[in-house]
């Protein structure tokens, strides 16, 4: 999968947050978006995922066959996790995994099962999430976004509220489920994406 953008822009009321932006985002590859707090990198990244629309430019989407994407079915190639993105709290986890299969399929060889004992959460997948810690919380966004079977990963602040052992559990996630894939870190945090190849200032595009 590809995303392209030419000459783009977002701005709300009279306030540019970004533009002239010419970049592509290619398959396999890991990209990180960096910047100030407050400086757009958030809207950048929800303007790739299709959540947010740009105004000025174009978004040109492909699938791996060279196949563009209409603006409107972009979500359907794309996982996101984010801080200002919820999970439906009154199910427990295993019932939130079975619900989550019925509309975005997992990779090969995962079920609600597996993906309990790979977030380290086996113990409480009987429980509501409504009771989970912040941490737990992050795993379950995390897992949504890596356990998907969509060609692309767009994360926002991934390391939120994990502690040490969280955060070598989503450096893992990103080892053994993201190696292919369209990979979009935004974050100032080093070790959030300390493994990205490219990096997109957003204060470039001001």
């Amino acid at each position: 999968m590809t995303i392209s953008l030419s000459d783009a822009g977002k701005r709300f009321n009279y306030d540019w947050i970004f533009r002239h932006v010419h970049y592509t985002f290619t398959n396999g590859n890991r990209y990180a978006i960096v910047g100030p707090n407050g400086s757009g990198k958030s809207t950048l990244l929800q303007a790739l995922s299709g959540y947010s629309w740009l105004s000025e430019g174009t978004l040109l989407a492909t699938d791996a066959f060279g196949k563009s994407i209409p603006d409107d079915q972009l979500f359907k190639h794309i996982s996101i996790a984010a801080p200002y993105l919820e999970v439906i709290e009154e199910m427990t986890l295993l019932e939130f995994w079975q619900f989550q299969e019925k509309f975005h399929p997992y990779l090969p060889g995962l079920t609600p099962d597996t993906i309990c004992q790979r977030l380290d959460l086996a113990t409480a997948r009987e429980k509501q999430i409504r009771y989970f810690s912040s941490g737990m919380k992050q795993r379950v966004k995390l897992g949504q976004a890596f356990f998907s079977s969509k060609p692309a990963v767009l994360l926002d602040e991934p390391c939120t509220n994990l502690d040490a052992e969280g955060i070598e559990l989503y450096h893992g996630l990103i080892e053994e489920y993201a190696s292919d894939k369209l990979l979009v870190i935004c974050s100032n945090d080093e070790q959030e994406i300390r493994t990205c190849t490219e990096r997109i200032d957003i204060r470039d595009y001001k």
